[in-house]
């Protein structure tokens, strides 16, 4: 790429970039489709384009597709970036190991090289948790789902259930039922939702919780046809009828480079930003999507605010 005169340092040997995106996710493209068309001089780092939502089967709100596969649209977004490969540098299959501020610029560090930058955008989203128990990988993609919003449409008119015993569980559920024709939600222990949560979320006829079990298996043929669940304090096993199971047990962020205090994150481990601008604790640092504190975790939000990041990251640039 042709070096550009904007932000060249006459102190530095190799002149540094403006901005760095780490993550190939939705938000990581979006910031990198948007600094291209500004002619920001960037850098995205990542180790594949492929988002979580990759792994599933059919996405329904992708606003402006009515329907499409989540493999489709990862290499959609990967292709939108790379019209632009003349305007913005990509490493792909790197792994970003540390973030250190020296001097007016930042090095990020990767496990094949080292890169100067005036700015960062964090853009690497979280790795949900998945469900360990027999038949959870046999099926997955085949009734058994980490996204509700995603998937909830194909589970029309059926009997589905949702792992999990927090508010995300709970808003799951309510999702779902707009579909489904009856949800369960169970949980290992007693639910940890907020009680006004719990107590409208089952106040629909359509939805019933179960505390206190130990799920043993989940059992099927070509889709899933049931779970099989213990009953911690009768000891009585149980299999449940259901053709989708819902995964809501929580999300880690992809966060482990920043650990260093580089970045302020909250008890979860998610970065802290300002909702308005995206910027985080530290001047010079963004971040987007799904390993921010931001409330909810929806592609189409993690776009919107990687593009808010890249906005303001412009203005800081020019002033």
């Amino acid at each position: 790429m042709a070096a550009k005169k904007f932000g060249c340092f006459p102190h530095t040997k190799i002149m540094p970039y403006e901005l760095i995106i780490i993550g190939g996710g939705p938000a990581g493209v979006a910031a990198g489709v948007y600094s291209a068309r500004k002619k920001i001089k960037s850098l995205l780092i990542t180790e594949h384009f492929r988002g979580q939502s990759a792994v599933s089967g059919e996405i329904q709100n992708w606003i402006g597709t009515i329907s499409i596969p989540g493999e489709e649209l990862a290499k959609n977004l990967e292709n939108h970036l790379k019209h632009y490969s003349k305007e913005i540098d990509i490493k792909e299959n790197e792994i970003v190991k540390e973030i250190v501020k020296k001097g007016d610029l930042f090095s990020v560090k990767t496990n094949k090289g080292e890169y100067q930058t005036r700015t960062i955008l964090i853009a690497t989203g979280s790795i949900r948790r998945k469900l360990d128990v027999t038949g959870a990988s046999e099926f997955e993609n085949k009734g058994v789902t980490y996204c509700a919003t995603c998937d909830g449409p194909l589970f029309g008119d059926m009997d589905v259930a949702v792992i999990g015993g927090g508010n995300s569980a709970f808003l799951s559920a309510s999702q779902l039922s707009a579909y489904a024709r009856s949800v369960t939600i169970l949980q290992r222990s007693d639910f940890r939702a907020e009680p006004t949560v719990i107590s409208n979320t089952l106040s629909n006829p359509k939805i019933k919780g179960i505390t206190n079990i130990d799920l043993l298996e989940i059992k099927g043929d070509k889709f899933v046809t049931a779970l099989v669940y213990k009953n911690k304090k009768t000891g009585e096993t149980i299999e449940l009828p259901v053709s989708g199971i819902f995964v809501e047990i929580g999300a880690n962020p992809s966060v482990d480079f920043v650990k260093n205090g580089i970045v302020k994150l909250d008890e979860k481990e998610q970065i802290i930003t300002d909702a308005k601008t995206q910027k985080t604790q530290t001047t010079g640092i963004w971040s987007a999507g799904d390993c921010t504190d931001g409330l909810y975790k929806q592609n189409n939000i993690a776009v919107g605010d990687a593009i808010k990041a890249v906005e303001d990251i412009f203005k800081y640039l020019k002033n």
